[in-house]
């Protein structure tokens, strides 16, 4: 985008003006920030209208996605429209701190991890490739919680990103559509964000749906003074896009989570077809030659049964006709390997809230058993197992999968998992269906936003096309034993250290040493990705530093970030236990110039990315074959961390790349858990005979740490010595690789002494991150599972 600089500030200045009443030398910094968001806004409206119109002839994929985790987009709208040094310049003309101004965007937080960042690394990777394709979700009005801690304990406070509304956001009521519910409509009203490509004029959209009530005031009601009822019509109907993920620990939680998923999913099919409409008339059998919908992980995978509602009610078509578009016009992306998180929803609840949606899953379920029967005619146990309405309970993955052209995992090991464990029943019915897809990041946000210096740097080496072609970071090779080079290496990252230091103290109060290693582990709390075990060897580590004060042993904090499910009461409690080690290490003079602790308050995008390029060591730590991918992992590696992982998910193909001499793992594989558990697991035999661990698992309960009377450390205490009626003593774990963890760690401790043999290291992982950019990824989804083409402004 070529934009002469005196135009930009005059623009900026009028903006000031019209929105805030206001000259540059009484504007807040968020004013400021809205008037340049505003600016920009402008100046891409017609190419942002333009490239509507050019991809309006292609065919076109449609990414429907629960969590769009999008994070701040001035920075990264600035850098991909190739203007932020002129803001920047404008800036310093002007006396105004870009810092400061870029700080008073809020995160739009409308995910809440790995597959909600994943998708908003597909978007921008859509629109840099100038492929035709968009976005659906939610424009949840308070997407994932604020956290702050208490006593240790994480509470949730409200996100409020739309609190002034969203200068990167337009409304577009001629779109509006009602979706329907058993218990009645709501109006559901799009606002378009833009997708800003790098390097490029193509400016993609991601579409979010937010609900209305048809009725926002009873005024009989209000009349009456009723103010109450007079306004539960609009409360009702809004809830539905108020808060990601609600609690839906009881039914009325379900039933609105339900409902979230139906709205957002028959609001986009509405708006697809209607698109489809308007260019190609009422033609459907070249519907799938147009349209490719991608369902990324259960949440939307009722549109298969609404589109064919939406085909058999609404236009007229026969269910064969309509069912032939369906399969191959879906293709559905599998996030997990954990049973109890494929998605689940009871048949009451599911007639209740959609009622004849409810009636064309069960036609779909009906044509799916006689397909079984025909297939596994002496298999009455394998027929019963593949049915999607199966004990009272609809099986969404079935239905994903049955409905779908194409099915892929998101590593090479998750997928081998899916096809001979997990999905195994589906791969040997549709071995066609099944494909990999390894997740992949942006290098744009990732690398180039997050961590300039490292990416000037690397520029000044091998040039800028690793912006857009990420393997070209293969050619810092020739640098691995160049000195200077990585001198540098380690310069950069002691840097990006003093400014993560620096955060943490003026947000947190919290003193660290950036001399020390910084061990990292950020990312959703969950038992599988045990974050247990790595508060485990710390509290034996201050254990052993206590007893011999004068180890030899290099500092080392130990960061943590992370947002446990509100109902989730075990992952709750582990961060309740974070914060108790943390106080306890951080106050003990014998030990704190040696070892500290820090939980990030709040972990979120915009704080990922400073804490990404001043990790020394990436934490990916889950029990082998629990995790389906990781993308924090790839952040770490583009940034020069190196992984201590076990081999788990993408892991394994980081290793591949990188070598495993330059990284390390450790504890059981995907075989040995698999033997562990058929020969009988027993964690009392690691509890017995490891050194130091009786004394670590004990302190859950021997008084050590409080749990502030809600015995929360002595479920954990349970669910890793006792076995249950639905689950193994330990099932992560947790004590079978304690000690193989411990020793790794030591093995790190002394061999960050020998800086340019770990700078090596670290110059070796970025030179082989070329592999996980979301841009191979998209492509890969492009040429394999859409067919969708490149049409470039």
């Amino acid at each position: 985008m070529v934009i002469e600089k005196e135009k930009l500030k005059a623009e900026i200045l009028k903006n000031l003006k019209v929105s805030f009443g206001k000259e540059l030398s009484e504007a807040k910094d968020f004013e400021i920030y809205r008037a340049l968001g505003e600016t920009i806004m402008q100046d891409i409206a017609s190419d942002w209208y333009d490239t509507e119109k050019l991809y309006s002839q292609q065919k076109q994929a449609f990414y429907l996605s629960a969590e769009f985790l999008m994070g701040r987009a001035l920075g990264n709208n600035l850098i991909n429209l190739g203007i932020l040094d002129e803001v920047k310049e404008i800036f310093k003309e002007l006396g105004i701190d870009y810092n400061k101004v870029e700080d008073a965007e809020e995160d739009a937080a409308l995910g809440n991890g790995g597959l909600g960042r994943l998708a908003a690394c597909f978007l921008d990777s859509l629109a840099t490739l100038n492929l035709p394709g968009q976005g659906y979700g939610i424009r949840y009005r308070n997407g994932i919680f604020n956290q702050e801690f208490k006593d240790g304990y994480q509470i949730e406070k409200p996100e409020t990103w739309l609190k002034y509304g969203d200068v990167w956001s337009v409304m577009r009521p001629a779109d509006e559509v009602i979706v329907t519910f058993g218990d009645g409509s709501v109006r559901a009203l799009p606002y378009d964000m833009p997708i800003i490509g790098y390097g490029t004029r193509n400016i993609n959209t991601l579409r979010l749906w937010e609900a209305h009530s048809l009725n926002d005031l009873d005024l009989g009601k209000f009349n009456q003074q009723d103010y109450l009822h007079a306004t539960e019509d609009r409360t009702l109907s809004e809830d539905i896009s108020r808060v990601l993920y609600p609690n839906d620990s009881t039914d009325e939680g379900k039933k609105l989570r339900l409902k979230q998923q139906y709205f957002f999913v028959s609001a986009s099919l509405q708006d697809i077809v209607k698109k489809f409409k308007k260019q190609h008339g009422t033609d459907f059998s070249k519907f799938a030659d147009y349209v490719a919908i991608q369902l990324n992980d259960t949440h939307p995978v009722i549109g298969i049964p609404e589109l064919m509602r939406i085909f058999i009610d609404i236009e007229g078509l026969s269910w064969q006709d309509a069912w032939s578009i369906v399969e191959r016009t879906f293709s559905y992306t599998n996030h997990t390997i954990l049973a109890e998180a494929l998605e689940k929803w009871w048949v009451g609840l599911f007639e209740q809230v959609v009622p004849r949606v409810y009636q064309i899953t069960q036609g779909i379920d009906n044509q799916l058993r006689q397909v079984l029967a025909q297939k596994f005619p002496n298999d009455p146990d394998r027929q019963n197992r593949m049915q999607i309405i199966n004990g009272n309970m609809i099986h969404m993955a079935w239905l994903a999968i049955y409905g779908s052209l194409k099915v892929n995992g998101v590593a090479k090991l998750h997928t081998d998992i899916l096809k001979t464990k997990e999905l195994k029943d589906w791969y040997e019915l549709y071995p066609e269906k099944f494909l990999n897809k390894t997740n992949g990041i942006t290098q744009r946000r990732w690398l180039l936003e997050s961590n300039p210096q490292l990416a000037s740097y690397i520029t000044e080496l091998i040039g800028d096309g690793w912006i857009t072609n990420l393997m070209e970071l293969k050619k810092l090779e020739e640098f691995l034993d160049d000195e200077d080079v990585l001198r540098k290496i380690l310069q950069i990252k002691h840097e990006k250290k003093v400014e993560l230091a620096q955060y943490l103290y003026r947000t947190q109060n919290i003193i660290i040493n950036p001399e020390s290693i910084f061990d990292v582990q950020v990312k959703r709390l969950h038992e599988y990705k045990r974050q247990l075990l790595n508060v485990f060897q710390i509290i034996d580590l201050y254990n052993r530093l206590k007893a011999n004060p004068n180890i030899d042993f290099t500092p080392v904090t130990y960061i943590f970030g992370a947002k446990a499910a509100p109902g989730y009461f075990v992952a709750k409690g582990i961060i309740r236990l974070i914060n108790e080690v943390a106080q306890m290490v951080n106050r003990d003079p014998q030990v704190n110039e040696k070892l500290r602790v820090v939980f990030v308050e709040n972990y979120r995008v915009s704080v990922a990315q400073k804490i990404f390029p001043a990790a020394d060591i990436s934490e990916q730590i889950s029990t082998a074959g629990k995790e389906a991918s990781g993308t924090g992992n790839m952040k770490f590696m583009l940034n020069g961390a190196l992984t201590l992982g076990t081999m788990d998910g993408a892991n394994v193909e980081i290793v591949e790349e990188a070598g495993i001499e330059n990284n390390y793992i450790f504890g059981l594989t995907v075989k040995e858990v698999e033997e562990m558990r058929k020969h009988g697991y027993d964690p009392h035999v690691p509890y017995n005979s490891v050194v130091g661990l009786k004394k670590v698992v004990d302190s859950l309960v021997d008084g050590t740490f409080n749990d502030l009377g809600n015995g929360v450390y002595g479920t954990i205490h349970r669910l890793l010595m006792e076995n249950g009626p639905w689950q193994q003593a330990d099932q992560y774990f947790v004590l079978e690789d304690f000690e193989a963890y411990r020793r790794t760690q030591q093995i790190i401790n002394k061999e960050y002494k020998d800086r340019m043999t770990w700078a090596r290291k670290s110059l070796k992982n970025i030179a082989n991150a070329g592999k996980f950019s979301s841009d191979r990824t998209i492509e890969e989804y492009a040429n394999e599972i859409w067919h969708i083409i490149p049409a470039k402004l």
